[in-house]
């Protein structure tokens, strides 16, 4: 039962939600500041896992009919979890992850509040919408960055724009993934895959606006490492085990992206200590569905 109510929160995926908020951390100048207090990194961090696992436990109990013919292994139509249980849990993290952010700062609160009805609005709204759905999944995405930046309140506006990276990123992913069962086209896969270089490029020429591109290097050749093999697989032939492939290193890719960030806005050593949160989530993914 404990490990079911776990896999509703796709443990592996949390990870990444903890990258993308020590990133947003790294592009307010968190680190940079002389001393600053660790608690705020512990507690966003800890929010960040609260309004993810929600989401995704919302996602799973309002597909529970759709998952009882496509995938009826999956904890609610199986039986393991009931509807009400889940609904329970996934209103229990979200809660907690307003709650834990606003013990942080009001802003915190707010964007907070922002990703938990993002998601709540995917989960029973926008994924059945070509368009919207994935640029409402990514808004998630694009907002807890902005979890990251808001330990610094006043880094906020200035770097609110940056949100629009893990948006497009975001987007491809869950364009490619709509086939993940049944198969898909190979033109959305590519049109994936332009978004893909259009992040990398992002994330590269801001890297050397911060005079950092040789240190954030490494991680973007990694980062394209992981997500284009996979892709071209799916592209080459899209049947759903590959595109489930190509969408299961997406996901767990978002923590190379995190730690390009991180290179390019604080340090190496810092980034490679995010970085190292990919074989974690790798674990996990073993253990756990990502998608």
């Amino acid at each position: 039962m404990l490990k079911a109510l776990l896999s509703l929160t796709r443990p592996a995926n949390l990870v990444t939600a903890v990258a993308d908020v020590l990133a947003g951390m790294a592009i307010a100048g968190y680190f940079s500041v002389p001393n600053p207090p660790p608690a705020a990194v512990g507690w966003l961090s800890l929010a960040t896992v609260c309004l993810y696992g929600g989401g995704v436990v919302f996602n799973d109990v309002f597909d529970a009919d759709l998952d009882a013919i496509e995938r009826p292994e999956r904890p609610i139509p199986s039986g393991i979890v009931r509807k009400n249980t889940a609904v329970l849990l996934g209103a229990i993290l979200l809660a907690s992850g307003i709650g834990i952010s606003l013990i942080v700062n009001q802003t915190a609160g707010f964007l907070a509040i922002g990703i938990a009805v993002a998601s709540l609005v995917y989960d029973r709204y926008g994924k059945h919408h070509n368009w919207l759905g994935p640029v409402n999944m990514g808004l998630c995405r694009g907002l807890n960055l902005l979890l990251g930046i808001s330990i610094l309140p006043d880094q906020v506006l200035p770097w609110v724009w940056v949100g629009l990276v893990p948006i497009a990123y975001i987007a491809a992913i869950t364009m490619i993934s709509r086939g993940e069962v049944h198969g898909g086209s190979a033109t959305t896969l590519q049109a994936a895959g332009l978004l893909y270089a259009l992040v990398i490029g992002c994330v590269a020429a801001l890297a050397q606006q911060q005079h950092q591109l040789g240190t954030a290097l490494p991680f973007l050749l990694l980062f394209g490492y992981y997500i284009f093999p996979p892709l071209w697989r799916a592209v080459k032939d899209p049947v759903g085990q590959n595109i489930g492939l190509a969408v299961k290193a997406g996901v767990l890719s978002l923590i190379v992206m995190n730690a390009a960030w991180v290179a390019a806005f604080a340090s190496f050593p810092l980034a490679l200590l995010v970085f190292c949160l990919l074989p974690l989530s790798r674990l996990l993914a073993k253990l756990f569905a990502v998608t």
